[in-house]
């Protein structure tokens, strides 16, 4: 296949349109596709780049097993336990009450980079019409004649060169992982403060090494990133409380800034955007990444039921409607997943007492009304189809 000719061009070589394109060309090996990726040839960079912890929805992992993309390394959640700081109020989520072996996982996110790198890798081998063209973020990329265009590069919040629809949550999230005393094990913790959710989590460093997720105003998180480790420990004693013991070591704190940006149109024409580049959200609930697989997973269904009609009997495909098919494929869980996060990114900040009660009530309902807590659940862990 010519490298400036294809059927599907992939532009993001990130976990989203690795994914995509493994999932594209697993079930339609002959996919004429070329995938953009701005990251090197060699895994040399990637092994020691982004080292922070990403939420996995069990869900997700059972998508990244059919193309052997689950990492070696991860951390399960069985138990997460919900509260706010300071008020009434809790709820427990454990995996036996859903019946499921993990309500999800906790994983790094070069692991899963790498990992669909190499699942890419082995497919790659059975596709004879792939190309995987690496280019430097300096260089220009050569014009491509592509029948659809599947854009996975999105980036960060306020990092991003769109902006449509959202919000500026005016809030930064602090990360890093620190040493607790005496962790339960497999067990996550939600607790919401005046400035946003505060979330421990685990890792797969061991049990008493712990994901942080600390969410404040940008004011608040730089001056925590500021202190001494002896400071910043007591203030996230002071925050958090002893329920899980004394924290006794910090490691690796890093910002990063929170917002909502999404695209109101997630199709035109013949283009297509997914993941990151059609919606990045707070990651109160962690469903970012969660939500972009499913993009990929299911883009990729409606591509190949678009192109591997045309080896056989030479049907013109109409991309446009299969596009259009996509996309209202996504509307329920994409607006579900958008609302949901946007919703208690803002609701768990604020301070007046009628919401602060309204909170506690939601919560203690959660915990006494199974039938409500599971279908909460379920929707992070596998969203809606």
């Amino acid at each position: 296949m010519s490298a400036s000719r294809c059927d599907i061009l992939i532009q993001g070589g990130g976990p989203v349109g690795l994914a995509c394109a493994a999932w594209t060309l697993q079930k339609f090996p002959d996919a004429k596709v070329i995938l953009i990726d701005r990251n090197p040839v060699d895994d040399a960079d990637l092994v020691a780049a982004d080292s922070r912890g990403v939420a996995l929805s069990h869900g997700s992992k059972l998508l990244l097993d059919t193309i052997h993309a689950w990492p070696a390394d991860s951390a399960d959640i069985h138990r997460v336990h919900v509260s706010q700081a300071g008020r009434f109020g809790r709820a427990l989520m454990t995996r036996e009450e859903l019946r499921q072996d993990a309500l999800g996982h906790i994983i790094r996110y070069r692991d899963i980079h790498m990992a669909l790198r190499q699942a890419l890798r082995s497919i790659q081998n059975k596709s004879p019409h792939f190309v995987w063209q690496h280019i430097n973020k300096e260089d220009g990329q050569a014009e491509i004649n592509a029948r659809c265009i599947v854009h996975a590069e999105g980036g960060l919040f306020k990092n991003q060169d769109w902006v449509e629809s959202g919000r500026d949550y005016d809030q930064s999230a602090l990360v890093g992982l620190v040493e607790v005393e005496n962790a339960p094990p497999y067990q996550a913790w939600e607790r919401f403060t005046s400035e946003g959710p505060l979330a421990v989590l685990p890792s797969h460093y061991g049990p008493n090494i712990l994901n942080l997720v600390w969410c404040g105003t940008p004011e608040s998180s730089q001056h925590r990133l500021q202190l001494s480790d002896a400071d910043f420990l007591t203030s996230l004693q002071n925050e958090f409380g002893s329920r899980i013991g004394r924290f006794l070591k910090i490691q690796d704190r890093r910002l990063y800034q929170l917002g909502l940006n999404y695209r109101k149109e997630i199709t035109k024409d013949n283009e297509v955007w997914i993941g990151n580049a059609a919606q990045t959200l707070h990651p109160v609930a962690g469903q970012g990444l969660n939500l972009g697989l499913r993009d990929a997973f299911l883009l990729a269904e409606k591509l190949v039921a678009a192109f591997s009609g045309t080896t056989e009997n030479q049907t013109p495909v109409n991309i446009q409607s299969a596009l259009e098919s996509y996309a209202q494929s996504r509307k329920v869980d994409r607006t579900t997943t958008i609302g949901l996060t946007d919703f208690m990114a803002r609701i768990f900040t604020s301070n007046l007492a009628p919401i602060v009660m309204a909170r506690g009530l939601a919560l203690s309902a959660l915990q006494w009304l199974p039938p409500v807590k599971t279908a909460l659940a379920r929707q992070m862990m596998f969203g809606r189809r």
